[in-house]
């Protein structure tokens, strides 16, 4: 952690820390808990004595604002923020002094004009950004839900006035009145709703009723008749909507505020929801109405005051999981969780429609609840400028003081002599001693130019052109969507190349969210696909063969959604006759694998006997249990006619999607029967649904018990998917050569970043699952130990398995992320990813995206659930102990252990779940030397640990100290609020600068937190891109963004400000050095027309031209060298260090100019004539070779030298040089100057012509023979680079480069040979193929890091979950699904109900058991009656 500082560094740190929006933005405190009233008025109890609704029950209403000002607050809160700037206080004391006629210079109006022009530029550029804010605060507010109106319907709720847009805080939030449910004008309200006037016969399109009847006869000159007055669902906008409003969501439509669910469009009203947008997880979560409201399925029953009821609620909570209500109806309570719940933020999916009841608004939601205000943030180059600007004025203070010293004394000391400039200098308020600190106060309006007000504006254009820089880079400007990368704060782009730790979402950042069906093994057996160029993306839909099956009737229906009362049934085919399989939503495209067509032709002709069996059975199984071990649901489109999946997650969608391509067709389910369409047979196979073995963590597979249920074929099956190590386990004795084979895949398949699933079956006798399932049903039914007892039986039927093969599923990345995740590492970045998604998805995709290296240990910390294991505390220390013995990281917390073995320490720890070695029945998986790989380490810890260790400071120290150590950290099960916590932790416990990049409204806390916030505008919306600092399209643009835009602006900033410190020290010492010649009364050395134009046209175009075109290195040399960000990274281009050597630089350089000068001018007359020089002479070629020293300076801190910079350099020069030429010729006549005819006698003198090139020369002398011996004797990576790239402009550098860094040497043009001191051995990876297949035509001299990685043995990498100590190597597992849901429960009951309605039913004959049992084919995989071969694009 940070140490804390002390004494005058402590109360610096109090006030830099100070949050101006603590000032205007209240405390987020939740609202209280309420009683929701439904067709019922509010008790008497929640008004007052006047009638109006008391504090506590008036609710928040639905609109969020993000924007920071409103037109009351932007004024005092931009002022604010302004003059946290130290100048900027200074400035204004300056002006107001003044005011003063004692201290007065020039116009006092003319004097603070710099200062409010400085203000206004920085309040318009924050404006500017502010109104952006509102507009995108609108376009969510302003979003539409149908919302119940008319009849007789009267939401009592009282809800807070709305803001308006950036007027909020104008008017003020009235009083709600009392609404009464009883006696409302219902025709009135019904005629208002309708737009009609006089009964007019235009119906309003915002209006929907449930059955759709209002026809054209119903509106009739006579005014609306009661079917006018029908309650009904009306288009509101989200800022309208109120606690206790009913409203209806429809399908793939997003959830405005939290809502209760009354009844959905879905059997036995289950709904499905995506929250990816809130946690993370992109598999659907099944939520359900609660059963006391779910006859509120119309409109009319929903207004009905026969329908009382009331939602007593807890105070809003910022725990996403945890709800805490209960209905009240009739006298009866009925508790509500959240499973009965919609959040904000979450979308509806595969629902037609949900109805529900809103319980909390705008900023009682959970998501609100979890995002933080927008804070206003400041660079890390601005923070830096203030203690700078601080030491300046330590400086002016002393120059003041002196001349204030030793004026009085001078004074004190000649006054008695009788000098005639005191005279009368003895009186209160003219005397030495009042004279001297009238001198001080005078010395800081004369030497106020060492803190140069000019320098706050020029930061701010050069900021502004380079945002613009960034806008117009047509690199990072994405086509497909035509959207260009976008800075929202100007004010940030020095610290784009400062970063060192980055914090990543997962979902829509990394990857799609999109699956694709790429590899699989089948007995032995490997299919690859086809290439993805060879195929026709264009082809969504599949035509089929269709079959028909004697079992189908006309019960049969789409499991998914119902058809709109619009919709024609008789147009949509059955789902048994669709023509086709659509893709579906999630899977980018079909499998094709020519191989595998030409294997199943074979199969599909196979005699029995014959070697082709073998192949039809393996395949038919296989494909099989694809098809049939899930819980999709399908359905028809409308459009196509073609069957679609409906999938919890995308991952069973493309397994099913991939048999459906092969032929394997799941047809649909009719409560227990299941529908099977394979090639092998010309009828529909149907199996009877028996028993479902659901997929959770813990068991890591999923399996469902089936009855074949053909005439010919009743067998029982155990149909199973899950982690290989799990299955391998389980599997039967015998057949090592496929599971050698299949492991051998699996690891191949784990090297791609592909997510595997391994496949298997057995056939159950009918005897032994009589007696399984009465253990099974008992097991189930338990009120004690329920979960317990059902795993100890499933684990029975789970055994003895016969493996089929593998999957290997790529969860679609964002284009270029394992590149880009790559480069970053190379340039020093810490990356760490925090998802809500679960441990094994977030693993998978730290190997696709290379955060996890493919011979890496991963540290697994969990957090200690139901099942035991170590604490989490006790986790880290063993950790440490294992695999940091030798870090000090123990001795740093003060954790003293018993164990002082240095090699695994925690095997002798004596608690429940030492560290142990792991066999999965095939090999070993645990090397000797495990945890002390190559690799390195990553940590992955999940939510519940990270809540603990976010507890207090001694955990947040050791999870410090041990992240610090490795290479990556993975945050998974994470909430929003906790992403922003761990993002605070590294930020205020290392004082590192941070980045934070996501795409949802789950990512904004974290966006927020972090130094520079990314928000990527994808498909979750634009929650994010609104509330960050920079909008980017896709997340490879990131490294552009860093690599070369963040080096730049860092660069050139920090460059631009240490020359403009320079020049305004090298000119205001000048001044200071006259005051030894002027009797230190802070006299003017030259014309103050010339000081008054110093930093706004002298000297100002060389920096602003430092700030715009200064590049120390070319664009495409910094994307193929990461390596060259550490020199922003570790803060090199603008450090106090640089800053005290240019002062220096700048006191000396004044000395050299100003002493020349005086000597020169003091010794003889630069006059032909011989008369003394008059002042104006002397001092304009003082001016003059301070203006072109400073020019010329800058100039040589630029390293690259465009015909901008030339420009710049020279600009000031010539106009400095005409200036003097005309201001000396203005003739008093005009008006009077102190000049008037100097550029007679200035341009003749030589004098003049000759100290400007002495004085330069000498001036400039020390810092040019600085930089040519750091280039030629101790040169860094980027003068090397530099120098080759000027030397031989038209060398392959890059590719050169590569060759040569295997060697760890650089050779230029030149005799010497020297190393890149700061670059590693590897070089960018941009344009690496992300295939790992090393094709033949690749020589070695481009041989991919994927390439070589195929060469690595699998167990180079391990994996140790700390809690429960034990160890395996990672081969890609990975299945997302929603764990114990609702619609899993409800299935799980709908099948322990029927087994009970049929338990009278007698057992088969004992002879067809007998022949089952002892049959070893695989769902009769051979049929005597062939369908023709299938095409080849099948």
């Amino acid at each position: 952690m940070a140490k804390p500082r002390s004494g005058v560094a402590a109360w610096y740190d109090r006030l830099a820390a100070f949050n101006v929006e603590s000032l205007f933005a209240r405390a987020r405190v939740p609202g209280p808990p309420r009683t929701v009233y439904v067709n019922q008025n509010l008790p008497e109890s929640y008004f007052d004595n006047k009638g109006r609704p008391k504090k506590e029950h008036i609710y928040a209403t639905n609109q969020v604002i993000s924007s920071k000002y409103t037109i009351i607050t932007f004024l005092p809160r931009n002022l604010l923020e302004q003059f946290r700037r130290i100048a900027n206080v200074f400035f204004a004391f300056i002006a107001i002094l003044q005011f003063f006629h004692e201290f007065s210079t020039i116009s006092p109006g003319l004097v603070i004009l710099p200062l409010l022009i400085v203000l206004a530029i920085t309040a318009v550029k924050d404006g500017y950004e502010d109104i952006k804010r509102h507009q995108s605060d609108r376009k969510v507010n302003h979003s539409q839900v149908r919302v119940l109106s008319g009849g007789a319907w009267v939401n009592p709720n009282v809800s807070s006035g709305k803001s308006r847009t950036f007027v909020r805080g104008i008017l003020p939030n009235g009083r709600t009145k009392r609404k009464i449910v009883e006696g409302a004008d219902v025709g009135d309200l019904a005629a208002a709703e309708l737009g009609t006037q006089n009964g007019g016969r235009v119906r309003d399109p915002d209006m929907e009723y449930d059955d759709d009847s209002m026809v054209e006869s119903q509106h009739h000159l006579f005014g609306p008749d009661e079917k006018g007055n029908k309650p009904h669902w009306k288009q509101t906008l989200w800022e309208d909507v109120h606690v206790g409003d009913f409203v209806k969501i429809m399908d793939n439509e997003p959830i405005p505020a939290d809502i209760l669910i009354c009844a959905t469009s879905e059997e036995e009203n289950v709904a499905f929801v995506e929250t990816k947008n809130l946690d993370g997880e992109t598999n659907l979560k099944s939520r359900n109405a609660s059963q006391a409201l779910t006859y509120l399925r119309t409109a009319a029953q929903c207004s009905s005051k026969l329908n009382p009821f009331t939602v007593e609620c807890d105070r809003p909570d910022t725990n996403m999981y945890k709800v805490n209500a209960a209905i009240v109806q009739n006298g009866e309570k009925t508790r509500v969780d959240s499973q009965h719940l919609l959040l904000r933020g979450t979308i509806l999916r595969n629902t037609g429609w949900a109805i529900g009841i809103v319980l909390y608004t705008g900023v009682d939601t959970k998501i609100v609840l979890n995002s933080g205000g927008t804070p206003s943030k400041r660079s890390k180059v601005e923070r830096q400028m203030n203690p700078q600007v601080f030491a300046n004025l330590v400086l002016l203070a002393v120059m003041g003081v002196v001349c204030g010293i030793a004026d009085s004394e001078i004074e004190q000391v000649q006054y008695p002599e009788g000098a005639l400039w005191l005279y009368d200098d003895n009186q209160s308020d003219n005397n030495p001693r009042v004279n001297g600190a009238i001198t001080f106060a005078f010395a800081l309006i004369t030497f106020q130019d060492i803190v140069p007000i000019s320098l706050y504006i020029s930061i701010e254009v050069v900021k502004t052109c380079q945002s613009l820089f960034i806008y117009f880079d047509r690199n990072i400007y994405y086509e497909k969507t035509g959207q260009a990368t976008l800075a929202r704060s100007y004010n940030l782009s020095d610290d784009l190349g400062q970063i060192q730790y980055i914090f990543s979402d997962k979902t829509g950042t990394l990857t799609q969210n999109s699956m694709v069906f790429r590899q699989c093994s089948v007995g032995g057996s490997v299919y690859l696909g086809d290439p993805e160029e060879d195929e026709n993306e264009d082809a969504s839909v599949k035509v089929v063969k269709t079959v028909r099956t004697s079992s189908a009737d006309s019960s049969f229906a789409s499991t998914s959604a119902a058809p709109a009362p619009d919709d024609n049934p008789e147009a949509v085919p059955h789902p048994l006759e669709a023509s086709g399989v659509k893709l579906s939503a999630g899977v980018l495209r079909h499998f094709r694998d020519q191989e595998l067509v030409e294997d199943l032709a074979r199969a599909i002709d196979a005699e029995p006997g014959s070697e082709n069996e073998t192949l039809a059975r393996s395949l038919n199984g296989f494909f099989s249990v694809l098809a049939l071990c899930h819980t999709v649901l399908t359905a028809v489109d409308p459009a196509t006619g073609a069957i679609e999946y409906k999938a919890q997650s995308p991952d069973e969608a493309a397994l099913v999607q991939a048999a459906a391509d092969v032929g394997f067709i799941f047809r649909g389910r009719v409560k227990e029967t299941l529908f099977l369409q394979t090639p092998f047979s010309k009828e529909f196979e149907e199996y009877e649904l028996l028993n479902i073995l659901e997929f959770t963590s813990a068991r890591k597979r999923m399996s469902i018990v089936v009855r074949k249920m053909s005439d010919d074929d009743g067998r029982l099956f155990l149909l199973t998917k899950g982690a290989d190590n799990v299955i391998f386990e389980r599997l039967k004795e015998g057949g090592e050569e496929l599971k050698k084979t299949t492991e051998q895949h699996l690891d191949d398949f784990a090297r791609e970043g592909l997510r595997t699933l391994t496949l298997a079956y057995k056939v159950i006798p009918e005897d032994e699952y009589e007696i399984w399932s009465e253990r099974y049903h008992e097991a189930s039914t338990a009120l004690e130990e329920r979960e317990e007892k059902i795993e100890v039986i499933c684990e029975e039927m789970e055994k003895d398995l016969r493996l089929l093969g593998a999957t290997a599923i790529e969860d679609r990345l964002q284009d270029g992320v394992p590149e880009t995740i790559a480069d970053l590492k190379l340039a020093g970045i810490k990356i760490w990813v925090a998802t809500g998604d679960k441990l094994e998805t977030a693993i998978a995709i730290g190997h696709s995206t290379n955060l996890i290296a493919p011979d890496a240990n991963v540290i697994v910390i969990r957090g200690t659930g139901e099942d035991g294991g170590r604490p989490v505390y006790q986790q880290l220390i063993s950790a440490v102990e294992d695999f940091f013995p030798s870090s000090g990281i123990l001795d740093e917390a003060g954790i003293v252990t018993p164990t002082t073995s240095k090699k695994s320490p925690s095997l002798d720890y004596t608690g429940p779940y030492p560290l142990q070695r792991m066999d999965t029945g095939v090999t070993s998986i645990v090397g000797a030397n495990n945890g002390e790989k190559s690799g390195g380490f990553v940590l992955v810890i999940d939510g519940a640990a990270l809540g603990v260790a976010l507890g207090d400071d001694e955990h947040k120290l050791l999870l410090l100290r041990l992240a610090m150590h490795c290479e990556g950290v993975i945050c998974c099960r994470v909430s929003p609020l906790q992403k922003a916590l761990v993002v605070k932790l590294v930020k205020e416990g290392l004082g590192v600068m941070t980045l934070a990049i996501g795409d949802g409204a789950n990512d904004v806390s974290m966006i927020q937190a972090a130094d520079v916030g990314i928000g990527i505008a994808g498909e979750e919306g634009l929650q994010a891109a609104n509330s960050s600092d920079y909008a980017i399209a896709q997340f490879r643009f990131l490294k552009r963004l860093l690599l070369v835009h963040g080096h730049w602006c860092y660069a050139r900033n920090g460059n631009m400000i240490l020359n403009f410190f320079y020049k305004n020290i090298v000119c205001t010492v000048a001044l200071w050095w006259f005051q030894i010649y002027c009797g230190w009364t802070s006299t003017y050395v030259f014309q103050y027309t010339y000081l008054l134009l110093w930093n706004s046209i002298w000297t100002l175009a060389p920096v602003i031209g430092i700030g715009l075109f200064d590049r120390m290195v070319d664009a495409d040399v910094l994307m193929a060298f990461p390596e060259l960000y550490r020199f922003g990274r570790e803060g090199t281009w603008f450090t106090n260090k640089k800053f005290l050597i240019y002062v220096l630089d700048g006191v000396v350089q004044s000395a050299v100019i100003f002493f020349i000068i005086q000597y020169t001018y003091d010794s003889n007359s630069a006059r032909n004539d011989g008369y003394s020089i008059a002042m104006s002479e002397y001092s304009t070629t003082i001016v003059f070779a301070l203006a072109l020293t400073a020019n010329l300076y800058n100039g040589l801190n630029t390293t690259v030298w465009t015909g901008w910079i030339f420009f710049a350099v020279f600009l000031g020069i010539i106009i400095l040089l005409l200036f003097t030429l005309i201001y000396s010729a203005i003739s008093p006549g005009w008006f009077v100057t102190q000049v008037y005819g100097n550029n007679y006698y200035l341009f003749r003198s030589s004098y003049f012509w000759l100290c400007l090139p002495i004085t330069i020369f000498i001036a400039l002398l020390p810092m040019y023979l600085f930089k040519a011996w750091k280039a030629g004797f101790s040169p860094d990576d980027i003068d090397l680079l530099r120098y080759i790239r000027k030397t031989q402009p038209h060398r392959d550098l890059i590719h050169t480069l590569r060759r040569e860094d295997r060697s760890d040497a650089l050779t230029p043009s030149t005799s010497r040979t020297r190393p890149l001191s700061g670059m590693s051995r590897r070089y960018s990876r941009a344009s690496r193929p992300t295939s790992y297949i090393h094709k033949p035509s690749d020589s070695a001299d481009n041989i991919t890091l994927d390439g070589l990685s195929r060469q690595l043995d699998p167990r180079s990498a391990s994996r140790t979950d700390m809690s429960t100590g034990v160890r395996s190597i990672h081969r890609g597992f990975d299945f997302a699904t929603e764990e114990r849901g609702v619609a899993m429960r409800r299935m799980q009951s709908n099948l322990s109900e029927r087994r009970q309605s049929s338990r009278h039913l007698p057992l088969l004959e004992s002879n067809t058991s007998q022949k089952r049992k002892g049959s070893m084919r695989i769902f009769s995989s051979l049929r005597r009656k062939k369908p023709p071969t299938p095409r080849k694009d099948v």
